[in-house]
């Protein structure tokens, strides 16, 4: 059996069983937030636990370090519809402390990416076309600064509501204990 075919059994006894029951919710959270966090898997559950929501209480964005790293990307898209469109009121910008991308190095991920088969040339061509490969791979070095970053990413859109707070976090992924990095209530916030 492969992985899609334990997924595709599993699915068909889920549904059949009628287990999505429990999970049934609108697509409006309830609390009126949405969280920008990690996509990585000790989060999957932790961060709304540790936050007491439960399933249909917040929308959830989740990418590599939770970063906003362009004004026009899909997570600043997805930021704005929860915003305009799902009616999240309020923004959770939630890193983590030992997060893979305060690691990352781009030099390492493409040393990987040309041993599973990318071309130099393939590299080199992005390179030509003024893609900067090596920023857009690097990793970052403070988890409180990259949460920051986010937050003033976010929180200085030109089409982000003005006065929505967008306030900044770091998870511990053993614990789930909550560091405050930005407090979006305070008015003027030093980014």
């Amino acid at each position: 059996m492969t992985l899609l075919n334990d997924v595709l059994t599993y699915n068909e006894k889920f549904v059949s069983d009628k287990m999505y029951e429990e999970f049934t919710t609108d697509k409006f959270p309830d609390k009126r937030v949405v969280i920008l966090t990690c996509m990585d898997t000790r989060l999957v559950e932790l961060v709304t636990k540790a936050m007491n929501f439960r399933n249909g209480d917040v929308k959830i964005v989740r990418n590599a370090g939770a970063i906003v790293n362009h004004p026009f990307g899909s997570i600043m898209r997805s930021l704005l519809v929860a915003v305009y469109q799902l009616q999240a009121d309020e923004v959770l910008v939630v890193g983590h402390h030992d997060c893979g991308m305060s690691t990352l190095s781009s030099e390492t991920i493409l040393g990987v990416m040309k041993e599973r088969g990318v071309q130099d040339d393939t590299i080199d061509t992005l390179r030509h076309a003024g893609i900067d490969v090596d920023h857009w791979l690097e990793g970052f070095s403070s988890v409180q600064e990259s949460v920051k970053h986010s937050v003033g990413m976010i929180k200085q859109h030109p089409l982000m509501v003005k006065d929505i707070p967008v306030h900044g976090l770091v998870i511990d992924p053993e614990t789930g204990k909550l560091d405050l990095v930005v407090d979006g209530y305070e008015k003027e916030i030093a980014l």
